[in-house]
């Protein structure tokens, strides 16, 4: 059997018991974050109450398995496993790769695939962050009139859409489609406690809130979906928007990576459409 990996002799002389208590502590956090007792997070994982709750006090040390384990039944990000791992004294064992890496070339296609597939609709490629990653031909139509200033790298997809000298002032729903956003991303942060998100947040919210020049979702959606009605030089497009995300990624990066698609609520926003495909 291969050992288990374990951090430099230097990194582990700090104080053994200070990096166990380090560990519980994540682990209480994410276990609160959950809403699950003690007793409910042991039963999943199939250990002793006792013993979660000395590895929560830093009492006993965790193996790497249980640490494995505890992050599988909390849905911790991967990101966050590594944190936790490295508190244990264990090393990382989920990879970070750029995009671009020649190890996710595949995965990369894959992204491309589903992007240009999509077209005449848009569709883009976002991180944990919302910040732009890909995008298709269908998406920079929609962009006009945008300052300059919010299109340069790294675009914020968020920022992008509610900030008054971006899309802001041609959503025609704003009021519906903003609260949608920062519902959206208060989730995100209840499961990823992300500091950057919250950040974004808080930014966002700071943003002009201006009252709906539309009423609500119209009556055919059923209150089922809100959708994104966006005035353009063709009219106003009304889409639905979907998520897509990769089943099994075990790269950090795969992990947090998001594909936006948006269709056409409408026969008439689908002919847009194609009109401003065919354009571009």
């Amino acid at each position: 059997m291969e050992p288990v990996p374990r951090l430099g002799y230097g990194a582990r002389m700090q104080s053994s018991m200070t990096d166990y208590r380090e560990v519980g502590r994540y682990l209480r956090e994410w276990r609160q974050r959950r809403r699950m007792s003690q007793l409910d997070l042991a039963l999943d994982a199939e250990i002793s109450t006792r013993h979660l709750s000395f590895v929560e006090t830093g009492r006993a040390q965790p193996s790497r398995d249980m640490v494995l384990n505890l992050c599988e039944r909390l849905e911790v990000p991967l990101r966050d496993r590594n944190t936790l791992l490295v508190a244990a004294g264990y090393a990382p064992v989920f990879p970070q790769r750029a995009l671009d890496d020649p190890a996710l070339r595949q995965a990369r296609a894959a992204v491309d695939l589903v992007l240009n597939g999509h077209e005449p609709y848009p569709a883009l490629a976002i991180d944990r962050h919302w910040t732009l990653l890909a995008a298709n031909r269908a998406v920079a139509p929609l962009l006009a009139g945008v300052q300059q200033a919010l299109l340069e790298p790294p675009v914020n997809v968020l920022r992008l859409s509610l900030h008054p000298e971006g899309l802001a002032p041609r959503i025609a729903n704003l009021a519906e489609w903003r609260a949608h956003l920062l519902e959206r991303l208060r989730q995100q942060i209840e499961i990823t406690a992300d500091a950057k998100l919250i950040a974004l947040r808080e930014e966002l919210r700071a943003l002009p809130a201006p009252i709906s020049r539309a009423p609500p979702a119209p009556d055919r959606f059923a209150g089922i979906v809100v959708p994104l009605q966006l005035v353009t030089e063709t009219g106003t497009l009304s889409m639905l928007s979907t998520t897509t995300v990769f089943g099994t990624p075990v790269d950090v990066t795969l992990s947090e990576l998001a594909i936006e698609s948006f269709f056409p609520a409408d026969a008439a926003t689908a002919q847009a459409m194609q009109r401003l495909a065919a354009r571009a």
